[in-house]
Formats: structure tokens, sequence, C-alpha cells
């Protein structure tokens, strides 16, 4: 034993880590326990969960097990202090990452990754609702770090200084040590890849899988994969670029001689019933996380009495489901048209800045005004510039409001309905010009502040999910209150829509139950009262909307005109659940996760998915969506012909 005394520093620091991970594991394993034990096997968390803190602690060792082993020790002195700050850095993220994932877990379903980093971005926003939401969290963490933080470094000198032994004696037994630790890392001499994150996925319910990682390996590996977030053929398999395309246009209903440019390859000509002299405007009115399971019409909760009055005025879609969990990815399906991918949404990639279609940029083109109204900062999520480089010409943000005493500004900005009365007097300005805007709310967002005597709250205490709802709900009324008494409102078609629901949770690979959302267009000869029931995705609804404007419009969309879809089409929608995609057509659902074969299920109803035989050619036609997205994004021919 004396002969390693000198990997002291090291077996400490596995140790702590392996405690650290293995009681955070089991805490969360009995706070979810009625869920876990519902998958078999369910105990395969612990060994999972043990190989790959084995995996994580290999990889954080190595640098300081290389120069214990290789430095004499008269070098090892001069530089004792940063084993401490090594070990205690990597040891406190540890148990940051930790202490943070139950709260992360509650609202996102998965352990912290690139959601939980992307939110650093944004501290002003990230902070206000975390002291609003998880006060007691935050206090608890704090306290319980502060007491680790001061035992550590009191105990740092005996559990991480290097200690004397001989050099020969050390490089005797350095090959030993760093096969050790390279075995560790890759957890196999067998497999030519070294064991990731896929590695631990063996049931069907994704919480689970999660649950066998680390929260410091979910988010090191997230940052990790960004290399890989633009190439769709690393993560899902290989096809070539013609084939993918065609593969999608099967599922647009549009003839092939619509298609109007090669070098463009979705671009097409989606005509007009009737070309208008002036065509209507446009008003979309993006609900945040309105889910529907918060929507009365929907059959969800009773918080939406405007929502579903204004149903009998126009085309509610009832079957309609999200491409994602996120503001953005709403943004891209309802605004670009754009397919959902693994990769960040377009909103905030670099390589779609300027030069992106969005349906601003096309009907600017055409004439119109085009303008983005928002409660909140629109730099949030690069917002502002993605808007101002495709099409946008007004963006109207917080600081348009202060001048306003009586507005109500919340954490994350001001509220629906100062937003509704700001968007109101601006389309009242707008004159015979037509115009195109998209209003985005935020009053859905946590933590759920809206101003007093507004509703009547549906729970007791004010700042909840549902109270926010109904108030979101009371600002949609009060807007088209006020919209009816001007003369654009006649001129109009308006669309209501929700980005994504509030939390994305569920057994399943992809919890598809949350991710359906509410859809109502309302305006001329737009049908009135009637709803459409077959299954459609996000993406539609801009082709569709299209549908009602009253000109000729040539884009790149692959979403379906479903005022024009035959009876006999099977509906189809397109999920994008972390880096699970789902591919749904009918019933019939097939699930993509990196680096792993295809599975495909029977969808009995949103909740209950039954696996079976796999269909080869829906699997390549869900493959063809994401390389297709990968590759007009990359190719930049997601575009208006003349657009730079």
């Amino acid at each position: 034993m004396k002969k390693i005394i000198f990997l002291k520093p090291i077996l400490n620091f596995l140790f702590i880590g392996l405690v650290i991970n293995t009681l955070s594991r089991f805490v969360l394993f009995i706070i979810f326990k009625e869920r876990v034990v519902q998958t078999e096997d369910y105990w395969m968390i612990f060994p999972i969960g043990l190989r790959m803190d084995i995996i994580l602690l290999s990889y954080i060792a190595f640098l300081p097990t290389l120069l214990i082993c290789v430095l004499p020790d008269e070098y090892l002195q001069k530089i004792k202090s940063f084993f401490t700050f090594y070990f205690l850095t990597f040891l406190f993220l540890m148990l940051f990452l930790e202490l943070a994932s139950h709260d992360f877990i509650n609202e996102y379903d998965t352990r912290p990754n690139k959601l939980f980093i992307d939110y650093l971005i944004y501290p002003k926003e990230v902070f206000g609702t975390l002291l609003k939401s998880y006060l007691g969290s935050i206090i608890f963490s704090f306290v319980f770090m502060s007491i680790a933080l001061f035992y550590s470094i009191k105990k740092a000198g005996v559990l991480f200084y290097p200690k004397f032994t001989l050099y020969r004696t050390k490089m005797m037994l350095f090959p030993l040590v760093a096969f050790l630790l390279f075995f560790g890392a890759r957890s196999s001499l067998v497999s030519k890849r070294p064991i990731n994150a896929s590695n631990a996925i063996f049931s069907t319910d994704q919480l689970t899988n999660n649950l066998g990682l680390n929260s410091l390996y979910t988010v090191g590996f997230a940052l990790y994969s960004l290399k890989n977030e633009g190439n769709a053929e690393k993560m899902y398999g290989k096809m070539d670029a013609l084939e993918a395309i065609s593969r999608v246009k099967k599922y647009m209903n549009v003839p092939e001689g619509d298609f109007t440019d090669p070098s463009l390859p979705l671009t097409h000509i989606q005509k007009a019933d009737t070309n208008l002299v002036r065509p209507y405007n446009i008003v979309v009115f993006l609900q945040e996380s309105l889910g529907a399971e918060y929507v009365g019409s929907l059959g969800g909760l009773p918080l939406t009495p405007e929502f579903d009055k204004l149903t009998k005025e126009g085309l509610l879609f009832t079957n309609i489901y999200a491409t994602g969990t996120r503001s953005v990815r709403g943004i891209e399906a309802v605004i670009t048209g754009f397919l959902p991918s693994p990769s960040e949404s377009v909103v905030k990639l670099s390589n779609s800045q300027t030069g992106f279609y969005t349906l601003a940029q096309n009907l600017k083109e055409k004439g119109y005004d085009t303008s983005f109204i928002y409660g909140g900062m629109a730099n949030f999520d690069n917002m502002a510039s993605f808007f101002n480089g495709n099409g946008f010409t007004e963006i109207i943000d917080e600081e348009d409001y202060k001048n306003d005493k009586t507005a109500f500004k919340g954490t994350w900005g001001y509220s629906d309905e100062d937003l509704a009365v700001k968007a109101n007097n601006y389309f009242k300005s707008k004159g015979a010009k037509p115009f195109f805007s998209l209003m985005f709310s935020t009053s859905n967002h946590e933590p759920f502040e809206f101003p007093d005597g507004r509703i009547k709250l549906y729970d007791k205490e004010k700042n909840t999910v549902h109270n926010a709802m109904k108030y979101a709900d009371f600002s949609i009324g009060k807007f088209f209150d006020m919209a009816k008494k001007e003369p654009y409102f006649k001129n109009t078609i308006f669309l209501i829509i929700a980005d994504h629901n509030t939390r994305t949770y569920g057994k399943n690979l992809v919890p598809i139950n949350k991710f359906h959302i509410p859809a109502l267009i309302i305006g001329p000869n737009v049908p009135k009262g009637v709803d459409y029931t077959k299954l459609c995705s996000q993406i539609d609804i801009a082709p569709t909307l299209i549908n009602f404007l009253g000109m000729d419009l040539q884009n790149p969309m692959p979403g379906r005109n479903l005022m024009k879809l035959p009876v006999t089409t099977k509906g189809r929608a397109i999920m994008q659940f972390h880096n699970n995609n789902a591919f749904r057509v009918g019933d019939d659902v097939v699930i993509l996760q990196p680096n792993k074969e295809p599975l495909q299920f029977k969808m009995k109803n949103d909740t209950v998915l039954i696996p079976e035989k796999l269909n080869p050619e829906m699997a390549k036609d869900a493959l063809g969506h994401i390389i297709t997205a990968s590759y007009l994004y990359h190719k930049r021919k997601y575009k208006m012909k003349d657009q730079k």
C-alpha cells in the first residue's frame, strides 16, 4: 500500500466523486420512484450510473494523474495547490449540477443539458425567475455548498496534496495506472467507439435513462456535441441529399410542376383561389407555453373562455403538434416553416441570421409593413438579430413600454395585456398599407406574474401556471375586443397559436401528448366555427395561412396547405425532443435517437405507444426530413431567390 500512496489524491477524488453522484442518483430515484419503477429492469440505472460516473471521473483524473506520475517530487511540491484547485473545482461542479438536477428535471423532464447552458446567457431573466420560483432550492443549495466548501478547504491538504514516493516506483507503476484510467474512460476494450450517453439507454422512458447518467456528464456531453450539432448524419445516419429532398417533397402535396427553381429545391408557387387587389394583413399572436391541456375547447382545463369563444369565429385545429419544446423552435416553425432538427433553432444559428426565408421577408417583398411586437427584451434567444436580418422592419420590445406608467412589468417583460394595447395602437396607425406582424406573449412564463384584479383566480395562490394561462386568455380576449372596433380588423387574418407546451415530460422517448397545442385562424374567407381534426404539424400552419391571403406566393416551406390536402392523405407531425426525433404519420410513429437504430410504435393514444416492427421506408422518410433540414441550412438553400 505504501507504494501507491502517491495516488492517494486521485483515489480520494474518485471516491468523493462517486459518492456525490451515487447519492444524488439514489435521491432522484426516490423522488421519481413512482414513475421509474414502471420501467422493467429500472434497477439498471445504478450499475449504468456507476459505469458512467467512472467514465467521467477517469477523464477528469487523467491530467493530475499524469503530473503526479511523471513529475519529480520537488516539482510537485511547487504546484501542490494546483491539485487542490483542480479537484475541488470539478467536485463542486458535480455537486452544484446534482443539486440543480431536481428542479431542472421537474421543469424539463431531463437532467441539465444544453438548455441549462443556454439559459446562463440571460442572467437577468433567469435569475429573476429563480429567485421568485426556486428560492427555497437556492437557499438550501447555497448553505449546503458553503458548508461543503468550508470543510473541503480545511481538509484539502490531507486529501489532495501529492505524497512523497520514489520516482522509480512511480514510473514503474505509471503504465498500469494509465491503462486503468484509459479503461475507465473508455469502459470497454472490445468496442471500437468509447462508451457514451447512448449506452445508457435501456428503456423507452427517457427520464429513467437519464437517471443512469450524471449531470456534469450531460452538460459536458452537450458542450462536446455542439461540434456535431449541424451534422445530422453523424447523429442519425447517412442519406444522399437528393433522396432526402425527394422524401420531403412527397409529403408536401405540391405538384411537381409548381416547383420553380432547381437550385432552391423546395421553392414552389402556392396559388391563391382568388387574387385580391389589396391582399389581407396577417397578425400572428404567438402564445408562450399554451399547451392543449390548458385549453377548454381542446378538452383541457377550463382556463381559456375567451379563446373558446373565438373558436366559433374561425377555423380551429384540434390535432396539431408543436415541433419542439422551446420558443425559438416554435418561432422557427410558425414564421419560417422550417423543419425541426437536432441543431439549435435557426433563430440562433449563425448561417441563418440573414438570407433565410421568413413570412416577413416574403411579404415585405410584396410591399407589406412587417413588425415584431414583444413585451420582453427582443435580444432574448437572439430574436432581434434574426428578425432584423430576415425581413422584419420594425421591432418593438420592452424599451418601448417605459413611458406607459400604467403598464405592468414582470421578470420577463411587460404583460400580455400591455402587449395587446401596444399592438392594437400600432396596427391602427398602418392605414391602407398591408402589414404582417408577429406578437409574442410573456405572461405564461414562470414565475407567472400578471396584474391584479383581471381574472377570477383558478388557484388560490396567484402566481401559478393555471392562473397565468387564464390571464393570457384574458389578454387574447381584450386584444380582439379592441381589434374588432378598428377598420383594420375586417382586412386581417389572425392566427393564435402556441409556441410549445409548459413542461414537456413523460415516460416515452418522445412524450407526444405534451406537444399538443392550440391553433386558430380567424379572418375573411376563413371557415367559421369549423374544427380541422386531422393530424397536422406546426410547420403546416404558415402554408395554410397563406391559403387565405389573396395572392400567389412563392416560398420554400415544406409544410402542407391543409385546405388543399386530400381527405385520403394521412396527417403528419414531426417532434424534436432533446436529441430524439419523432416522425408521426397517422397513428404510426418512428423515433430516431443518436447512434441508435430507429424504433417504431403504434399509437393507442397520445400517451400509450406500442412497439411494432419497423417500416424501413417510413424510417427513411423520417431521416430524410432531418437530412433535408441540415442540407438546406448549410447550403443556404432555404430562402427567396433574390434574398442575399
